[in-house]
């Protein structure tokens, strides 16, 4: 390490302060400042909430990590750097656990750090979270300029601030309030994600849930609705008074009117009492209609007056009732063509998306697919009280190669069931546990190619006997060595074979 790289990379990051750009960019520009002046395989950016800290950026360690969230009081190293004020170091050979072991995303699974270093991160003097650096090899830090590392430590406070603060957020009093309420709404209901389709509908978030605009939630089975609808509660100016939210698939027909506008004793068989609707119990607050969609022609008339005039009337009584309610509706059917059909009212269907918000497809969000998995693995570690439970990387690399066609309920369903599939298999006892592709792969179970469409391949092949036993043997070695992740002692004593005729016959048959 040159003494001039520090200074180069702490110009650049005060140049950068100057320049408008997201904060994720903001964010990685910095830590790749530290990757360049410092001899470390990963470091962290972590800010903190509450009794929590929650990855803001990382670079080095798995893109996973960022959906999980770490409590301080089960970190004793996190929680020894929180507690002082200048940069710490943990020796190698130090009993407390390291929680970045598993993480550190280089060629080798589950490589355990031995050097880490931290450093709290203040503003105003206020502690806002901290900044983490690790390496593999003993001694890593040995040399490090403390000097230029304070420096740069500087330069992060700095470039945090101004991140917290982008032109957006500055141009309109009072949005930073409603980014850090969807923030801890994101943590909480899993609304996560920093991919750019994801920052761009959060920003929209940010901004429409200041206004009384009727939202039109549009998306995929799976992607997220409610969870939407949540956010933009949540950072309205009505998130103290009531979300209520009506399923419009399930609503019988005949009960519809009453559970939306209430209805008076008598007003039909089995009606008691008096009795307040959706509506009613959703003034001064927000009433999220998810499946919109579904609701009968019949309805959607009333629907459409009480969104016009605030005006509403129990079933069976002539007195009226004022609310003031935002509606937010959801629908994963095209409602154009509904309208078009004549199964929606064209006014309604205007009425309700005086603001559309499409919510992305887990397809098109790249690494939230691991950031996802990261928080659904953390909440099933919780769940089952495990200490651990982290993925491999050709687990990681199985879950970013699938399409999800159910989207993020998809992905939440699918790490549980391989969660299950490899606790029943760990030994007893066990409070760690792994995953790796075959836990996932055709249910827990690599069948190769010539086994999956044996009777079709067979019709089809002409090759020579010979030739087709070799490509099958070949199928079965590479699926295994997936299986095992590449290692090959583990592969060869799974075959049944010699560790030298395993190597030999890899050789042979062009898989070396």
């Amino acid at each position: 390490m040159t003494t001039s790289k520090p200074f180069v990379s702490l110009a650049n990051v005060v140049a950068d302060l100057s320049q408008e750009m997201p904060p994720q960019q903001r964010y990685a520009r910095l830590l790749d400042a530290f990757l360049t002046c410092f001899p470390c395989d990963a470091i962290a950016l972590l800010k903190r909430e509450g009794e929590q800290l929650v990855p803001c950026a990382v670079e080095g360690l798995s893109q996973d990590i960022l959906g999980r969230r770490f409590a301080i009081g089960e970190q004793p190293r996190l929680a020894q750097i929180l507690q002082g004020t200048q940069p710490i170091r943990f020796a190698a050979d130090s009993q407390l656990p390291d929680p970045y072991d598993g993480f550190v995303d280089l060629s080798r699974d589950h490589a355990h750090v031995h050097d880490c270093m931290g450093a709290p991160l203040y503003l105003d003097g206020q502690l806002w979270g901290v900044l983490t650096l690790d390496a593999m090899s003993p001694g890593s830090f040995n040399r490090i300029d403390f000097n230029a590392l304070r420096a740069l430590l500087s330069a992060a406070a700095a470039t945090v601030r101004v991140a917290s603060r982008p032109g957006l957020r500055q141009a309109l009093p009072g949005l930073a309030e409603g980014t850090a309420r969807v923030s801890r709404t994101q943590h909480d209901d899993a609304l996560i994600g920093q991919s750019p389709p994801m920052q761009r509908m959060q920003r929209e978030i940010e901004i429409v849930a200041r206004t009384d605009f009727p939202v039109l939630i549009l998306g995929e089975t799976g992607v997220g609705k409610e969870l939407v609808a949540r956010a933009i509660h949540a950072c309205s100016a009505r998130a103290q008074a009531p979300l209520v939210t009506v399923n419009c698939a399930a609503l019988p027909e005949a009960l519809a009117e009453s559970e939306l506008f209430g209805h008076v004793r008598g007003a039909f068989s089995g009606a008691s009492e008096d009795r307040s609707g959706k509506f009613e119990q959703a003034h001064y607050g927000t009433l999220f209609l998810d499946e919109v969609g579904e609701l009968p022609l019949t309805l959607q008339a009333k629907l459409l007056r009480a969104l016009q005039n605030g005006d509403i009337q129990r079933l069976g009584s002539d007195r009226h009732h004022r609310v003031d309610v935002r509606v937010i509706a959801a629908t994963n059917r095209d409602l154009i063509r509904a309208v078009a059909e004549g199964q929606f009212r064209a006014d309604l269907y205007h009425r309700l998306s005086v603001y559309p918000l499409r919510v992305p497809a887990l397809r098109e969000r790249g690494e939230d697919v691991l950031r996802l998995s990261g928080h659904f693995l953390q909440a099933h570690q919780q769940r089952l009280g495990l200490e651990g439970l982290r993925l491999t990387r050709s687990a990681r690399d199985w879950l970013s190669q699938q399409p999800w066609p159910g989207n993020v309920r998809e992905l939440e369903h699918t790490l549980a069931r391989a969660t299950i599939r490899a606790l029943s298999f760990a030994p007893e006892g066990c409070t760690s546990i792994t995953l790796n592709s075959h836990h996932f792969e055709n249910g827990g179970l690599i069948l190769p190619a010539p086994l999956l469409h044996a009777p079709e391949r067979m019709q089809a092949d002409a090759r020579p006997l010979q030739d087709i036993i070799e490509n099958y043997r070949r199928e079965v070695i590479r699926a295994r060595l997936r299986q095992y992740d590449g290692n090959r002692a583990r592969t060869a004593h799974s075959l049944g074979l010699d560790r030298g005729n395993f190597h030999r016959l890899l050789k042979k048959i062009g898989l070396d």
